[in-house]
């Protein structure tokens, strides 16, 4: 079972595949800094949420370095979405007391994304928003099988994962009803999207796999395309 309760160490790594530079870190970088332009979207932002930012763009600029590129701003896009140097893919999260960065270079994958979540129920009334019916349905049957996972949180994150990979490729988001995700005991899941979905590969994207874990309080979910 993919749950591990080991003391702080590297997490999200063995969800990605070889030659993803991943760093991450289980706190806020004391004297982590933003480029101006970064800097610009944390405008009327609390302290906490400059931290974060601050943080997870350090994780971003450290998995550059493993990368051999230079450190450079990743402002937001227009639909909020970090924007990676010439040649980069990346992904990107944070949660309480733990934030994470996953690079690699366009030319060994398509897209991919990644997220990290406390490992506590989700609301009512945010599952009822993103969970379709029958993923509703089974979410009781995981539940009763292995009731010391928060599948709902998992649902969430994976389908938060979904979503970030989606982006880059179609450039629009998808809606919660647009993905099922079907999750399996063995640290893996799918996506079966409901959208037509660009071409990779020449074929269009209809699914996606991803892989996740349980790990010193967090969920963590990774989806590579």
């Amino acid at each position: 079972m993919p749950q591990d309760d080991r003391p702080p160490g590297p997490a999200m790594e063995p969800l990605l595949p070889p030659g993803t530079a991943v760093v991450e870190v289980f706190g806020d970088v004391p004297g982590a800094t933003l480029f101006p332009q970064e800097a610009a979207a944390l405008t009327g932002a609390v302290e906490q949420r400059r931290r974060e930012y601050a943080t997870v763009r350090h994780c971003a600029r450290e998995a550059l370095a493993r990368l051999g590129h230079p450190p450079v701003a990743i402002p937001n896009g227009r639909h909020r979405e970090p924007l990676w140097p010439p040649g980069i893919l990346g992904s990107m999260t944070h949660c309480d007391g733990y934030r994470v960065a996953a690079l690699t270079r366009e030319s060994t994958v398509a897209s991919l994304g990644i997220d990290a979540e406390p490992h506590e129920p989700v609301p009512d009334r945010i599952l009822t928003r993103v969970a379709r019916p029958e993923e509703r349905l089974a979410l009781a049957a995981w539940a009763a099988d292995r009731p010391d996972i928060c599948w709902d949180r998992l649902l969430f994150s994976a389908k938060e994962s979904v979503y970030k990979a989606w982006f880059p490729l179609a450039r629009r988001w998808l809606d919660h009803e647009d993905a099922t995700v079907r999750l399996a005991p063995d640290g893996t899941f799918t996506a079966a999207l409901h959208r037509t979905g660009p071409p990779v590969g020449g074929t269009p994207l209809t699914a996606m796999n991803g892989r996740w874990c349980v790990r010193n309080g967090l969920i963590l979910t990774a989806v590579v395309v």
